[in-house]
């Protein structure tokens, strides 16, 4: 008897020719007319252009990103052998020791004047599970009140292994995921997709903060790209759930949160409302936020039911105080109370003032004329708030109104250079955040055409160049140098490659041109001028305050250019061209038909 089973058809070899949507890597040589790769990266990653297995490209680009990433740490970090605070590294492994030596209500108690627990829930209980497995492989690094600036090598060595596995579980698969969504939304080749992810995780901006400077923000950003990636799925439970996550993370994810809070608006109201869908976001967000702050909260319960003396060696903070309700510090719910809030007033540090060192946004610049400490943080408060809530305003209305998935990063990169610019207590490795959704528009549909390729690097390179001089304290010249070089070779634009702004290049603008060419001529001289002079002997900070004002103006104009990018995609400007030109034209009519009726009388 014949078996039923049919063997399955060879599919036919795809055709290598390039796609409409893959012709901005490739540039057709005069000479030959045979094609070729349109800027570095492409040429590295030329062999992917054929039918190639994931399996086969994927991990190759996993490794080598990998490795920069782990030599680069090789170098210094942050306050190495600068007491008595040290710096980000050992904050990170002080709450490491708080978070495994302490009970759970004293985390946001103790010791406030060196590193205090500062961030959400999720970064404390992220550093409990690093101290104990830290704590187990070598107690003395993590032994409260012994270990305080603790330098050996083991320990930077677990340290810097804790940043990379944990961007591997968090940020690379929400890159990759993302990149995969996002490319296949705009009809881009798989190649397309290999290109756009090794630059996103080339960045060199993130790799220098996180992996030499040290800091674990990966972790919420990835939170954030499961999130847009969540919403690219239609999955917007789970995009809500990631987002709290990021949130309870780091609260610096609150730069994207009214992009994504619009959105979400948008797709419950628009083309009709989904009380539903609203319910089930709403009660998903709220459920999420008490998941993850459990823990702390009834932990907290538990011990001062336990220990009823524990209660009275915690100071309130300020906020709880000031209230003008009575709350009886002898209830059964104080201790939630008290946590919730000291949690709050840890995370939101509106006392430390407006600025923090010197940032390139808007307080940063008006500081360097008129000195913003000499008025009182209240009304400093409600006019960032004010300033914040105009520069996001057009992009949340947009979003909302358009709540098309393709707009998104468009969107959480605009609210994200607003709250840069303007929002409070901001510092200058926040930049990470606007560059990231920024960066993943490689992916999009058009990403690495000429114009967007070159916004894009501009904004990474002019974001990399604000943070020199922190990573010049850290003594990390050499892998500024190395990272931002490399990335500017790689994606074939200044000050490696000038091809982009040649007269033969006609794809972007002359304004665009001159505009770029500004910057990067200043970013040079800024350099030759911080290396070889001296500043004046009264002003010891020139260099740092130019940098910030120059970085500050730029990053307006990287405000300026998304917001409007956004609006442009989401067809607003051509609903409101096209309703002028009818009604134009009806007037035009009804004129004519005026006329006629006179002559006519």
């Amino acid at each position: 008897m014949l078996s039923p089973h049919r063997p399955r058809k060879k599919k036919k070899a795809a055709v290598t020719t390039p796609s409409n949507t893959a012709q901005s890597l490739v540039i057709l040589d005069p000479i030959t007319m045979e094609i070729a790769p349109a800027f570095p990266l492409v040429s590295f990653l030329w062999p992917a252009r054929k039918p190639t297995s994931q399996w086969i490209v994927l991990p190759l680009i996993l490794m080598v990103v990998g490795l920069f990433r782990w030599v680069i740490g090789f170098w210094g970090y942050s306050g190495y052998q600068d007491p008595p605070m040290y710096g980000d590294f050992e904050a990170q492994r002080h709450w490491m020791e708080i978070t495994t030596q302490l009970p759970i209500s004293k985390w946001y108690f103790f010791d406030l004047e060196y590193w205090g627990l500062d961030y959400p829930p999720l970064t404390a209980y992220h550093s409990w599970l690093l101290g104990k497995i830290g704590f187990w492989i070598q107690p003395r690094w993590f032994t409260l009140g012994t270990s305080r600036g603790i330098e050996e090598q083991l320990l930077k060595v677990y340290m810097r292994a804790t940043v990379l596995v944990s961007e591997y579980i968090f940020y690379i698969p929400a890159a990759i995921l993302f990149n995969r969504k996002i490319t296949k939304l705009g009809g881009a080749t798989p190649w397309e997709s290999w290109v756009a992810l090794a630059a996103v995780l080339l960045q060199p901006a993130t790799i220098l903060i996180d992996h030499a400077h040290f800091q674990y923000n990966t972790i919420m950003l990835g939170l954030v790209l499961a999130s847009m990636t969540s919403v690219l799925a239609n999955r917007y439970l789970w995009s809500c759930i990631f987002f709290v996550g990021a949130l309870c993370f780091k609260q610096m994810a609150l730069y994207f949160a009214p992009a994504m809070f619009a959105y979400l608006v948008g797709i419950c109201l628009i083309p009709r409302p989904n009380v539903l869908r609203f319910v089930s976001v709403s009660l998903v967000t709220i459920l999420s936020f008490t998941v993850i702050f459990a823990p702390l909260l009834l932990g907290s319960l538990y011990e001062s039911n336990k220990n009823s003396k524990l209660l009275n060696s915690l100071e309130p903070p300020p906020t709880l105080r000031s209230l003008p309700l009575h709350i009886d510090t002898t209830s059964w719910y104080y201790p939630l109370v008290l946590q919730l809030a000291q949690s709050i007033y840890r995370v939101f540090p509106f006392a430390r003032g407006i600025l923090e060192d010197k940032v390139a946004n808007f307080w940063g610049c008006v500081h360097t004329i008129h000195k913003l400490n000499l008025y009182p943080i209240p009304m400093l408060q409600r006019i960032s708030m004010l300033a914040t809530f105009i520069s996001i305003l057009p992009t949340c209305m947009t979003i909302s109104l358009f709540p098309r998935k393709e707009l998104l990063p468009w969107a959480m990169a605009s609210s994200a250079w607003g709250f840069f610019l303007f929002s409070f207590q901001v510092h200058e490795k926040s930049v990470l955040l606007p560059l990231l959704p920024m960066t993943v528009l490689l992916g999009t549909e058009g990403g690495l055409a000429t114009e967007t390729r070159a916004w894009i690097g501009w904004a990474n390179i002019l974001g990399v160049w604000t943070l020199f001089p922190l990573l010049k304290r850290d003594e990390l010249r050499v892998p500024y140098a190395v990272l931002t070089l490399l990335w500017t070779y790689l994606l074939g634009i200044p000050p490696v490659s000038w091809s982009l702004y040649t007269p033969r290049q006609t794809e972007l603008a002359a304004p665009t041109k001159l505009l770029h060419l500004a910057f990067y001529m200043a970013m040079l001289i800024w350099h030759v001028l911080d290396e070889f002079v001296t500043p004046p002997a009264g002003k010891p900070d020139l260099w740092v305050v130019i940098n910030t004002l120059i970085g500050a103006a730029g990053f307006g104009i990287c405000l300026l250019w998304c917001s409007w990018q956004l609006i442009l995609r989401s067809g607003l400007m051509e609903d409101y061209f096209g309703v002028r030109i009818r009604l134009e034209q009806l007037e035009k009519v009804d004129v004519k038909e005026k006329k006629a009726l006179k002559k006519s009388q």
